[in-house]
């Protein structure tokens, strides 16, 4: 309440377009912009074999949450959020994402919650995830979302209404209860969704009203796609995509655009992910050089290994080898009419 509450902190010190965007767009679906990050998967399944050799095993769903929890940590506009025209610090990183005990039509779903500090590497990302879910996909065990709705839903629908208008008003007044809060998917950094799990493309899935997510991600099924690789032949390739659902109210154009890239740049390279983050919320630029000059290496070995140049201006080279022909002709010519003339004087003699 005034400013407080248990999930966040007031921003302050904002600019005009800033402070004034959540009283031009005051709902979240207001706001949302929709994009879609492509991923090669070249270097991912590169290293999903390796990490396997040496012992662990990942899968695609693992680096795409390490990749989000490392740009939430490092991008921390990404990790804000809008309630009743004031922008708010998440106190918190978190990823909700709902999955089923078994994949069948009558399969219970159970939505959970996940929370990071964001300096934690891949393997400790993993970690946490597999722990969450195995725990939660037990028959016997019950989550505490689902503890929360299994008791609202035991009211008549008429109550049920009462009961979430009072949590509405609640939570927009920061007075809903930290235990609430917790148990709430809907009150988080980021909500994933995994379609690749069941062999479906991407989405680009809606922003809840109800709660605080200020980002919607989807994971699309692998395909296989035309690509063109140096701007100069087209090859085929396997890409997997991204379908982000993004507040726009949080942070402006260029910051949205910089994080997108900063994402790119992570998951193309998934071994930057197997450090940790340092406590003041930088990148180790040094594996991110590193990236880049092998590609560079790599362009420069390619050039070389062409036998075939094209030429910069074939017109000037024709001219040009026209003119040593001449030249070769006319010397020709003229050491054969020295010979003949050599010849001549001799028989005269």
């Amino acid at each position: 309440m005034f400013g407080h509450r248990c999930d966040g902190k007031k921003v302050k010190g904002l600019n005009i377009i800033d402070k004034a965007e959540p009283f031009f767009m005051p709902q979240r679906i207001d706001a949302v912009n929709y994009t879609t990050v492509k991923v090669p998967c070249a270097k991912l399944d590169e290293f999903i074999a390796r990490e396997r050799r040496n012992g662990t095993s990942y899968n695609y769903m693992h680096i795409v949450i390490a990749t989000l929890v490392r740009v939430l940590y490092i991008r921390k506009k990404l990790n804000r959020f809008i309630m009743r025209g004031s922008i708010y610090q998440r106190n918190y990183i978190s990823i909700s994402m709902d999955i089923k005990k078994k994949l069948e039509d009558e399969g219970e779903s159970v939505t959970l919650k996940m929370k990071f500090t964001g300096r934690e590497s891949i393997q400790e990302v993993k970690e946490i995830v597999d722990r969450e879910i195995f725990e939660n996909t037990q028959t016997n065990s019950v989550h505490k979302t689902t503890k929360v709705a299994g008791k609202l839903v035991k009211f008549p629908d008429f109550m049920f209404r009462w009961v979430m208008a009072i949590f509405r008003w609640l939570d927009k007044h920061g007075m809903l209860t930290k235990g609430l809060v917790d148990a709430s998917p809907f009150h988080t950094s980021c909500f994933l969704t995994n379609l690749k799990s069941i062999k479906l493309g991407h989405i680009y899935h809606h922003l809840y009203n109800f709660g605080t997510t200020t980002m919607f991600v989807s994971m699309g099924k692998e395909r296989m796609e035309p690509y063109i690789e140096n701007n100069k032949e087209i090859k085929i390739g396997k890409f997997m995509n991204l379908g982000m659902s993004l507040d726009e109210r949080v942070a402006d154009g260029l910051y949205m655009g910089k994080s997108l890239k900063l994402c790119n740049d992570i998951i193309a390279n998934p071994e930057i992910l197997l450090t940790s983050m340092p406590d003041d919320g930088t990148i180790p630029k040094k594996l991110v050089r590193k990236s880049r000059k092998l590609k560079r290496k790599a362009r420069k070995a390619e050039k070389k290994s062409k036998k075939i140049k094209p030429l910069k201006n074939k017109e000037k080279h024709d001219a040009r080898m026209r003119k040593i022909r001449l030249r070769r002709e006319t010397s020709q010519e003229e050491t054969s009419l020295n010979t003949d003339n050599q010849n001549n004087n001799s028989q005269n003699i």
